[in-house]
């Protein structure tokens, strides 16, 4: 919540471009982004129909603009909003910086005179973590190292913001207990739903990856992998570590007990994030290892590249990376990928690094989500670029804190108003919150307030980050709901009919959906009836 002021510089200027939506061009659009090379072709962007409202969301979308400048008003409001899913969810970044001191203390770790946590014993030069827990002035060193936390204006966040995994990662041990404080936290802050990325076995496969070494032949390199039954082993040893996580975060939360916490009732599923700025033999085995177990453990839904967008390895190799998805693709099909893509902004990069990545992630790199994708205007053609992630449905994640953290990118100078202009699927996200000091709520809240978002433009926002997950089963609504709208399935015209509960008992995707729309019914009748 340390970024409230800021939300309200830009604001008025990005309304009238959000509004301008039924006749907008991507000339028109290139002319308020101030950083954008000039438009290369720029058809104008296809319309998408106004959305009809019904009386409820009339009446809730009256409430909002008649008390949502007030603080307390509108935090009760975004926090009571059903939220749906978090899709871009990193689980050590996103734990509350308060509770990884606790873990540290707990566990005995020292806090370095780098405010970086380390094994014990603690020896000169380091505390005791748990002095944290009764000094107050050290905790307050602790948590600005260890988030963004009263960041300091003309420094780097990119820099400061990245430096934090490095100085909490001792603390991170304890997966299980992550996972409850995180998935409590989205309970708390109205959500049913997350995707949250983790990096199992990464030992062990950093020690088969060196055993094999690289062969820029990626078919005969997988066949390596497999040898032996090699890769067939870690992804049990993937599986037996996850059922450890799994059992430590049902006893944090007390699961099954008569008093289950608030996590307990989110739905959790998880991406295998692969570290990128790694030597490619290392990030092919990642690859090859995170979609081999989300065809196979149904707690593992895809794979993601991890790791700053600009580092050196992850530029030099970028393309490389997008041949080796493409490639493990075609083995593993049902595996889905979603990526970082775009995180960078000028200056950060290259000009010409500014070009490509979003549109090989798309094109090569078979990612059906992108995050952050925050360079578009700088991608070659990326009007057509744009017309075709709408024309395939690939959605984009955005977590507006983060991208005004780490690449100073906000307001007008996001594409927020972009993508939706050219009816790109857009759900946002936190990313790292616990990082970030910030929630799901808050980046709800940013989004009205910065783009001029009504309830109903909210609502389908929280619609598409359920739609857009990679949970199984069919959909609650029919096909292209960004640009057609939230249509639903014949089944399901009406949603407490025992034709739509048939639907509902094969779907986990439409479970969740349909149990959002019945959130909406009781959130809409407390603000709108």
């Amino acid at each position: 919540m340390h970024h409230v002021t800021s939300l309200q510089r830009n604001a008025s200027r990005t309304r009238r471009l959000l509004l301008m939506t039924a006749g907008l061009t991507a000339a028109a659009l290139v002319s308020s982004l101030p950083a954008g090379p000039p438009a290369r072709a720029a058809a104008p962007a296809p319309p998408v129909p106004p959305r009809p409202t019904t009386a409820a969301e009339t009446r809730t979308a009256a409430w909002l603009d008649a008390h949502g400048k007030g603080a307390g008003a509108a935090d009760r409001f975004f926090r009571d909003l059903p939220k749906g899913g978090d899709l871009h969810n990193h689980l050590s970044g996103a734990v509350r910086t308060e509770y990884l001191i606790q873990l540290a203390a707990d566990d005995g770790l020292c806090i370095d005179t780098t405010l970086t946590a380390v094994a014990p014993p603690c020896g000169p030069g380091t505390r005791p973590a748990a002095d944290a827990l009764t000094d107050a002035g050290f905790r307050q060193a602790v948590i600005r190292a260890w988030s963004m936390q009263d960041f300091p204006q003309g420094e780097s966040g990119h820099d400061h913001f990245f430096a934090t995994f490095g100085k909490f990662g001792a603390a991170t041990a304890h997966t299980g207990k992550l996972l409850a404080d995180v998935a409590g936290s989205a309970a708390v802050q109205n959500q049913s739903y997350l995707e949250t990325m983790v990096t199992p076995v990464a030992a062990a496969t950093r020690e088969l990856a060196t055993d094999i070494g690289w062969d820029p032949d990626l078919a005969a390199l997988h066949r390596e992998l497999l040898a032996g039954g090699r890769l067939d082993r870690l992804v049990t040893a993937a599986e037996q570590e996850s059922d450890t996580d799994d059992a430590e975060f049902r006893a944090t939360a007390h699961c099954g007990s008569s008093r289950p916490g608030p996590g307990c009732r989110v739905t959790v599923r998880r991406i295998f994030q692969v570290l990128r700025d790694n030597p490619p033999e290392y990030v092919f085995t990642q690859i090859a290892l995170g979609l081999r177990l989300a065809e196979r453990d149904p707690r593992f839904l895809a794979v993601n590249l991890v790791q700053p967008e600009d580092a050196e390895i992850s530029l030099r190799d970028y393309r490389l990376h997008m041949r080796m998805l493409n490639y493990l693709h075609t083995v593993h099909p049902h595996a889905h990928i979603t990526l970082h893509a775009g995180e960078l902004v000028p200056g950060l990069v290259k000009p010409e690094d500014l070009t490509f990545h979003i549109n090989d992630a798309v094109r090569t790199g078979q990612a059906e989500r992108i995050g952050h994708g925050v360079d578009l205007v700088h991608e070659d053609n990326w009007p057509r670029l744009a017309r075709e992630m709408a024309s395939r449905q690939i959605a984009v994640e955005v977590p507006l804190t983060s991208n005004a953290q780490i690449l100073q990118v906000e307001g007008e100078e996001h594409p927020f108003p972009v993508y939706r202009a050219f009816g790109v699927p857009v759900v946002l996200a936190t990313d790292d919150p616990g990082v970030s000091r910030t929630d799901i709520s808050h980046e709800y809240r940013r989004a009205a307030r910065t783009y001029g978002l009504g309830y109903p433009e909210l609502k389908d926002l929280v619609r598409a980050s359920l739609e857009y997950a990679f949970l199984p089963g069919r959909s609650l609504w029919r096909p292209d709901p960004v640009r057609r709208g939230f249509r639903p399935v014949e089944e399901c015209r009406v949603l407490d009919s025992a034709r739509c509960e048939r639907l509902l008992v094969t779907s986990p995707k439409a479970r969740l959906e349909a149990r959002q729309e019945r959130s909406f019914r009781m959130f809409e009748a407390r603000y709108g009836g």
